[in-house]
């Protein structure tokens, strides 16, 4: 089983032509920092807040350390309030190796995730921020009643990777929430250079948008 992203290999010349996408909606420190509800901290400053009804998570360094299923214990009793302003099918884990088939061809990283999570779990071909991966986020919530969503940008995608997480919520046309720092230290050269990129573009006086 492979962990390279072709996907998002090829989304970095999608990003020079459109580098905005880098930019997240909302930075938080820490999983534990995220607002519920959301709508709130994503309010214009004349009031406006946007219609958020379900939430994307990514698993690894998020709320779960890298390879683990069982959620990190800083962040159980965060988690537990999460789901219950978000109940049913308005959560959904989108990770780029549980539910992935090539790196769970089998689901049993999915399985364990939702035995611990109580959430469900995303059973996807493409990883993030394929676009063959969004048509799959939004067809599970187009088709859950439960979940209420009608359009991406009544979905926020909640990540610590730009490239993968924030890229694909921009892409798609949701909100993109980045966790700034993940539940262990991430020091690699993608994760540096993914970074060093965003304050490029930022400096450079790019602006992200608010999704329609």
């Amino acid at each position: 089983m492979s962990s390279f992203n072709l996907s998002a290999t090829l989304h970095v010349f999608h990003l020079l032509t459109q580098p905005q996408n880098l930019i997240p909606a909302l930075r938080i420190p820490t999983f534990a920092d995220l607002p519920i509800p959301l709508s709130q901290a994503l309010a214009t400053t004349s009031g406006i807040r946007p219609d958020i009804r379900a939430l994307v998570l990514d698993k690894d360094n998020c709320f779960a350390e890298p390879d683990s299923s069982v959620i990190y214990p800083a962040y159980k009793d965060h988690f537990k309030r999460l789901r219950e302003a978000y109940p049913c099918d308005k959560i959904l884990i989108v990770s780029n190796t549980a539910g992935t088939r090539s790196m769970d061809p089998e689901f049993r990283l999915a399985d364990a995730l939702e035995r611990e999570t109580g959430v469900r779990v995303l059973r996807h071909s493409a990883k993030k921020p394929d676009p063959e991966c969004i048509d799959e986020i939004m067809e599970f919530f187009l088709k859950s009643p439960s979940a209420g969503v009608d359009k991406a940008s009544q979905v926020a995608v909640v990540g610590d990777r730009i490239l993968t997480d924030i890229a694909m919520a921009n892409r798609m046309g949701a909100w993109g929430v980045w966790v700034e720092k993940g539940v262990v230290p991430m020091n690699t050269l993608p994760v540096r250079l993914e970074q060093a990129w965003l304050r490029k573009v930022e400096n450079s006086g790019y602006k992200g948008g608010r999704p329609l």
